[in-house]
């Protein structure tokens, strides 16, 4: 009666048992082979090796980039929370998962920032090691000769009635003059060249390095923000002048804004006014007057479209512009209550504008009780005519310029201590003025002219002297320079790496059995390329000239044939 394999378990003779268990499909732990244990340092050593591979850096640097995509594509809180707002309005299931996994402030995210930390100690383990290696290579010599040099890629050989000694010297020479590494090595002489490619790529390590740092340093001690001047007014370089302000996390706005000031004499702006082109801006210019820190020295400057002013580091670009319409408002006792210049935002390219006209302090109607006045503005610097279509401009210039308001009274709202829009009004607690016919009081008016509110309530007048605003953004980013050489450097670096091949050529030169110098070229690269037996080809035949061929014993004269560089197969054959 034989036995199972569930006999053997429960109990019987060990030998049994032993082959009954290599019968066995039941996965078993003594069955796998011991391996030995790492332990922590083991473990250690293996993820630091890991993580300086260039495999691992770069994978990180595809994560940096994937990562990267989200921060161009979906709108960030620190560039733009408007629309972070409005998206969070229009999608919000997709916005609390945004929120959660930070793609609304991706560079600064706890993701993002691993990524970028883990490829800048992975370039550096790997730089630190390779540097030591390459340092020790350039301190060496070339290695001497192989004992079959026809078996290099790339090989020659020929017979000469010069003497071994004077053919190596020969060749040490002319390999030093092609700036060559050569030295000698028993019977031949060992030459290597290429060594910078080694360092475009160590290069190119490097100036990685440089523009993550540069990066790193621009966001944390960057500041920008943007500030409206209208022509005659100036600015600042404080906190409370700015309209909108954003920064990195380590500045100090007590210490790091550069002390300067600025005012805006005149904007220019010329256009196209023929052809398919009509409108098209030719010139933005705006004449400025600045002082560098606290001295009394005023410069003069002119600021364009991509010629920013350069104050200590901190860059002025000129980012926008529109009217500005002079307006003056009377009481119904003809009493100046308010004079101002108010900005109209541009809608279109033409800079047809809208704005609104506040009146918040100093006005008092007919009877004498305090009230607030505000008018929505419409302002087109070419209007088309009475008729002829709605307020829109035909040209950006000033060739016909009218404004149109609506006129109401009440309570602005402006003291409620709620943030309001300089360019619109609040008309919840506001009422239209009427006309004769009882109507809601609207009226356009050119430069000069007037508009009377009803029942003695006053009036406002279109001023002729109509000014532009420009807007300024004013920034400062430390890293830009260090990151601009770090992209110049590892484009070069990378250039190196590429293109330049490092290579090895030897000469070997003995005395044959029959007393006639045989001599041996070779040459070795690192990486296949078609140039390296043309070169080896151009060094034999110059060493040819030192050393000629000696005929041979069948021939009465030696052929040149045997002095080019041919495919190691061949030269075994001769």
């Amino acid at each position: 009666m034989s036995k199972t394999t569930d006999d053997v378990q429960s109990g019987g003779d060990p030998t049994e048992l032993e082959a009954a268990s290599q019968l066995s499909t039941a996965p078993q732990e003594d069955r796998s082979p011991t391996l030995p244990k790492l332990g922590v340092i083991g473990w250690v050593r293996w993820f630091w090796r890991q993580l300086t591979s260039m495999r691992v850096a770069l994978i990180l640097l595809f994560l940096l980039s994937l990562g990267a995509i989200p921060g161009s594509l979906i709108p960030q809180e620190g560039t733009d929370p408007t629309k972070v707002a409005d998206f969070r309005e229009a999608h919000g299931t997709l916005a609390s998962v945004y929120d959660k996994i930070g793609f609304f402030h991706v560079y600064g995210s706890v993701w993002f920032s691993a990524i970028y930390l883990l490829l800048f100690i992975s370039l550096i383990g790997c730089i630190v090691p390779r540097t030591w290696q390459f340092v020790g290579q350039l301190r060496g010599r070339p290695p001497g000769a192989p004992k079959r040099l026809g078996r290099l890629p790339a090989y020659a050989t020929w017979r000469t009635g010069a003497d071994p000694e004077q053919v190596r010297t020969a060749a040490l020479a002319m390999m030093k003059k092609r700036r060559y590494r050569a030295h000698l090595a028993g019977n031949a002489v060992a030459a290597e060249k290429g060594y910078l490619r080694e360092v475009g790529n160590l290069a190119f390590h490097i100036a990685l390095i440089v523009m993550l740092i540069a990066f790193a340093w621009g966001q944390l001690f960057k500041f920008e923000g943007g500030k409206l001047v209208t022509e005659g007014d100036g600015f600042a370089n404080t906190l409370t002048q700015y309209d909108d302000f954003k920064s990195g996390n380590l500045f100090d706005s007590d210490h790091d804004l550069s002390p300067f000031s600025f005012t805006l004499d005149k904007f220019t702006a010329t256009y196209e006014r023929t052809g398919p082109e009509k409108g098209t801006p030719r010139v933005f210019r705006a004449d400025v007057n600045y002082t560098e820190g606290s001295g009394d020295k005023t410069k003069k400057a002119k600021i364009e479209s991509n010629h920013p002013l350069d104050i200590d580091g901190t860059k002025i670009f000129l980012n926008g512009h529109g009217y500005a319409v002079p307006v003056t408002v009377r009481d119904g006792k003809g009493k100046v209550v308010s004079e101002q210049t108010v900005p109209m935002l541009p809608i279109d390219s033409n800079i047809s504008s809208q704005g609104a006209i506040k009146v918040m302090d100093g006005y008092r109607d007919a009877k004498g009780k305090k009230e607030q006045l505000g008018f929505a503005a419409w302002f087109v610097p070419t209007f088309a005519g009475a008729g002829k279509g709605t307020m829109l401009s035909q040209f950006p210039g000033l060739d016909y310029p009218v404004l149109a308001l609506n006129a109401t009274h009440g309570d602005l709202g402006v003291d409620a201590g709620l943030p309001q829009n300089v360019y619109q009004l609040d008309t919840s607690h506001m009422k239209a003025f009427k006309d004769s016919k009882g109507k809601a009081l609207k009226q356009r008016l050119l430069p000069g002219e007037t508009m009377k509110l009803p029942n003695g309530a006053g009036s406002i007048t279109f001023d002729k002297d109509i000014k532009e605003w420009v807007t300024f953004q004013i920034s400062h980013q430390p890293g830009d320079t260090w990151a601009l050489g770090g992209a110049i450097a590892a484009i070069f670096g990378l250039a190196g790496s590429l293109f330049i091949q490092r290579r090895r050529v030897w000469v070997r030169a003995v005395e044959g059995p029959d007393g006639v110098t045989v001599v041996e070229m070779a040459g070795l690269g690192r990486s296949e390329s078609a140039k390296l037996p043309e070169e080896l080809g151009s060094l034999v035949e110059q060493l040819h000239n030192e050393a000629p061929s000696a005929p041979a014993p069948s021939q009465p004269t030696a052929t040149s044939a045997s002095t080019t560089a041919v495919p190691a197969a061949e030269g075994a054959e001769k």
